[in-house]
Formats: C-alpha cells, structure tokens, sequence
C-alpha cells in the first residue's frame, strides 16, 4: 500500500525558513522569570553565604519500607515513556508550525500572536491564506518533516500520545500500589526550604555532595519529578483535550479553565519547554554524578559502577534514533497504513466517546472575531465564476443519492423554508481558532425533505473547488453528525450574504468537527451508504490526499 503523490513542490516546498520572532514584553518576562531564581540565590550567597544542606529529603515516617532501588516495571516505563515523548516532541512540533503563531486569544487576529516561528509577515493588500502561511521542518527535528500536511503528524502524536497517556496510568497506579511514591511525593513544607538550599549550591557553582538516587533523591530533584509528574504532564494532557473541537463546543467552560482555546495552545508549548527544562540539567546531572553507577540504576536496577549499564543505556537511545529513521522514512512510504492504524486504535475512542458530543456552545455578537483566517482557493470552474457573477441568482443545491425525493432548492428557497443563526467557534486542524457568526438551513431539514434510505450512513458534500492535489473537493458526515442541531448549511456570514473567498454561495458548518470538514463552495449534496464509494473511499479530499481523519473531532 505504498503512497507517494509526489511532486516538486510538495516534496520540497520553495519557502520553509524557520524563525523564532517574540514580542519583546514577553521575551522580558521570560528572561526575568528564567533569571530570578539565579539573581536570588547569588544575592543571598553574597549576603549570608552557601545555606546548609539537609542530609536527605524529608520522607515521613521514615521506616524501612522507604524505597530502595529501582522495579523493573519503573525501569521498563521510563524507557517506554522516554521513547514516546521523542516521537510527540517531533510530531509536535510539525503540527505547531503548520500554524505557526501562538496567541492568548481566540480570534487569532494578525499581529495579536505573542511568538510566531515564522520569518513571514503577513501581507495587508492580498489573501494569505493559512494554508499559506504553513511552514516546513527538516526531517532532523520534525515527524515527518517537510511534507506539506499535518495528517501524518497527527497520527504520530495522537498515537504516542495515547500509549503515552496509558504508560502514565500505569506508572502513577504502580507508584502508589508501591512505596515508590515515596521518592516523589513530598510530605511537608519543609522540603520547599530545602529544595531552595540546594538551588542556591548549584546556582553559584558549589555542586554539593549529592545523595544516591537508589535510594533517596536530594529534595530540589523530588519537587522536580514531583512536578513534572503530577503537573506538567497533566496539563500536557488536559490542554491538549481543550484544543478538541467537540469538547470545546460542548463544555464551554472547559477551555476556559485555562483562559480559552488558544491559551492553552500556548499552555500546550509551554509544557513542552518545561520538558525540555527539566531534561537538559536532569541529563546534565546524570552525567557528572557519576554516570555508569546511574545508567545501572535505571537500566538493570543495580547500584554499581559496571560500564553494562551505560553501554545497554546508550544503544537504547540509539534505537530510538534509528526508530525516527525509519519513522519518517514510514511516513513517506506507506502513509496509508498509519492512517489505517490510527483510525483503528484512535477512531475507535472517537467513536466510543467523543462523537456523542453534541455541539451547543454559542457566543454573542460581541464575541466575534475581528480577523478570520481564509483557507483554500476560490474555484476556477467556468460554472462557479458565471454563478458568481450573477450573483448566485441562477444557483440550485443538488440534493440526490439514495433519497426518495431528490430536489433543487436556490438560496431564495432555502432562507424560505427555514432560518437559523448561531455564533460558534471555528477550529482548524492548522490549530488556529476564529469566532463567527453563520446563517443559514439546518441540514436536518433538508434530511427530513429528502428522506434518506434507511441504510444511508454517510452524507457527502461537492464543492466547486479543487483539492490540494486536484481534482473535486469533497468531504462527508456521518448521517448522525448530520443531524445535529448546529449542523447548518450556511448562506450569511457575520450577518451579511456569504464572502466568496469563505465559501459562497453555500458552505458547511459541523461545529463538533474540525474546519476542513466544513466543505466551502457546496455544489451538491449526495446520500451514499458509506464513504467507501466516494473518491478514493476514506471520507474526503484531504482524508485520501493527506491522510487527515475522517472523525475529525479531536
């Protein structure tokens, strides 16, 4: 099942500079936070001297069922859980710069992002599209690197983060059903004191004598396990659920728990520096205190200095740099089969819970965005330009396929037999977000006109416009996605006939779904039995060029 729709472009786009640009009131604010702990610990240094060290972190009671050593069920997990965060770190990052703007609002709003990683500044007298605006990583940092869509890093990350996700289950019940909670949990304040002692040694270069780590941690390395574990990594998670399209439009309260959509985009990166920030002196300590005695402890779990262990250590990590070969040389080559998997193991828990949620979540007039991010190219077909210009007076939706009663219904028609406004937020699997209003019929009415044979399953929606690869775009619902209540066909756009360039005469708007789910353009709608039968048989355009899923509430 190998795939390779290549070409020149595609496989190596003319433009994929990389650039880290800040605002500089954030880039102070991040200096002085990253600083103030080392300017702290040298103005008491120089004012009071080096504080004195406790012995040991304070565990208590202290008894002989402290920890001692490292299980092999910890060891395998550290591995396992060290592998995984590789392959997310890679397909993240290919994600990120697919939108590369990180913002503290919703609308997205040129010129409101606080970091963009790209060198492009967005033209004010023609369309840049967010298409456009996407950006390229080597196949050195990211998975996959260099193609043009951000399909097969999702599958990457939601698939390592799944297992990811499961391993952290497993090593949080382990450590508790064990006295290995021990080494993490603290057990009073006193360690906060301690913890500090010890930042001011390693501040200003007094590297104090350090205590074995097989059998207790100094107390600034538990509050920092402690911290990743049971913080960073939970708002790892939670903040990548708060970007879901179906949650967020049906909990409304639950993005904004961390300030919104894009704030915990933002919140999302920020915890992978965190990561970063804990594994660059966490290596660092590995190494200068004594790294074969280290090695063994978390590789074979013994406390000596036998060169075994850094040696069986090392090629681990050298399997897992031989993994991201062949990850990205997989990716290339047989895409289908990673789109396959995914939807086995992830599109089951799609189905299983997030498909049931029902979008309900609507905003007010004044929360609607003043900027929102066009995507796709108009369409160039003779029809759609003579349709346009006339207005899209001539214009009739086909409804057809396994119905009773196919019909043709102009914009006219439609306003006349049912109106519904709504003001919703649009996601995009670029990841960025836009608040708008949209009028138009509910889809369940055109159903209830048409009446669908009893084993349709799918609903499939034609556009005048072409995919990215050529050829028509479709993409399609399930009939039970179909008949939500905020699932619209929508002809008005904040309260004013639809823009051509947002999908007129006719778009989709699914608002449990992401936005390429949303066909702009609409020339027909066709009842089918399953999405097997359309196109290359995997739910739409982008679904069977660019591997993106067909359940695209997540």
């Amino acid at each position: 099942m190998a795939e390779n729709p290549r070409t020149d472009s595609f496989l190596n786009p003319k433009d994929h500079r990389i650039g880290i640009y800040i605002k500089w009131p954030y880039l102070v604010a991040f200096t002085l936070l990253a600083l103030a702990p080392v300017a702290m610990a040298w103005t008491q240094y120089f004012t009071m001297g080096l504080p004195s060290l406790p012995d040991s972190p304070k565990i208590n009671p202290e008894s002989f069922n402290d920890p001692i050593g490292f299980p092999a069920w910890l060891r395998i997990n550290h591995f396992v859980n060290f592998f995984l965060m590789v392959l997310l770190v890679r397909s993240g990052l290919s994600i990120l710069v697919d939108h590369p703007r990180l913002y503290w609002n919703d609308h997205c709003t040129l010129g409101s992002e606080w970091i963009r990683f790209t060198p492009i500044v967005v033209p004010k007298d023609s369309v840049w599209t967010a298409k456009q605006d996407s950006r390229y990583l080597s196949p050195w940092i990211g998975l996959p690197g260099f193609r043009h869509t951000v399909g097969i890093a999702r599958i990457w990350h939601f698939l390592s983060a799944f297992f990811w996700f499961a391993n952290g289950l497993i090593f949080v019940g382990l450590l508790f059903c064990t006295n290995q909670w021990k080494r993490l949990v603290p057990m009073d304040f006193q360690i906060f004191l301690d913890a500090w002692s010890v930042q001011v040694h390693y501040a200003t270069f007094h590297l104090p004598v350090e205590p074995n780590g097989f059998y207790k941690y100094n107390p600034l390395q538990q509050l920092s396990y402690f911290g990743v574990v049971f913080g960073i990594a939970p708002v790892t998670f939670l903040t990548g659920l708060a970007m879901s399209p179906a949650i967020d439009n049906r909990f409304k309260w639950f993005p904004y728990l961390f300030g919104g959509r894009q704030c915990a985009r933002s919140i999302h990166f920020l915890a992978l520096l965190g990561y970063l920030g804990f594994l660059v002196p966490h290596v660092t300590m590995v190494i200068i205190t004594g790294f074969a005695q280290n090695m063994n402890h978390i590789v074979f779990g013994t406390d000596d200095t036998n060169p075994m262990g850094m040696i069986v250590g090392l090629s681990a990590i050298g399997l897992v740099a031989a993994f991201c070969v062949f990850a990205n040389w997989f990716s290339w080559k047989y895409p289908r089969w990673l789109q396959l998997v995914s939807r086995t193991i992830i599109g089951f828990f799609k189905r299983l819970f997030v498909n049931k949620m029902e979008s309900v979540v609507q905003y007010k007039k004044e929360n609607i965005s003043p900027y929102f991010w066009p995507n796709g190219n108009l369409p160039t077909c003779d029809e759609w330009k003579n349709l346009s210009a006339n207005n899209f007076k001539d214009y009739r939706l086909k409804v057809f396929g396994l119905v009773e009663n196919p019909i043709e219904l102009s914009l006219d028609d439609m306003e006349k037999i049912a109106k519904q406004d709504q003001i919703t937020m649009h996601h995009c699997i670029q990841g960025w977000s836009g608040i708008a209003h949209w009028g138009g019929i509910p889809l369940q009415k055109i159903i209830e006109m048409v009446k669908p044979h009893k084993d349709v399953k799918t609903v499939v929606f034609h556009s005048y416009g072409e995919g990215l690869h050529g050829g028509e775009y479709y993409d399609t619902l399930t009939i039970y996605n179909a008949q939500h209540q905020l699932t619209l066909l929508a002809f008005e756009m904040n309260y004013e006939r639809l823009p051509l360039l947002y999908g007129a005469p006719l778009r989709l708007r699914a608002e449990n779904q992401l936005g390429f789910k949303m066909v702009k353009w609409i020339k027909s709608i066709e009842f089918v039995t399953s999405e097997k039968s359309v196109g290359k048989g995997f739910g739409g355009k982008n679904e069977d060029d660019e591997y993106y899923p067909m359940l695209a509430n997540i």
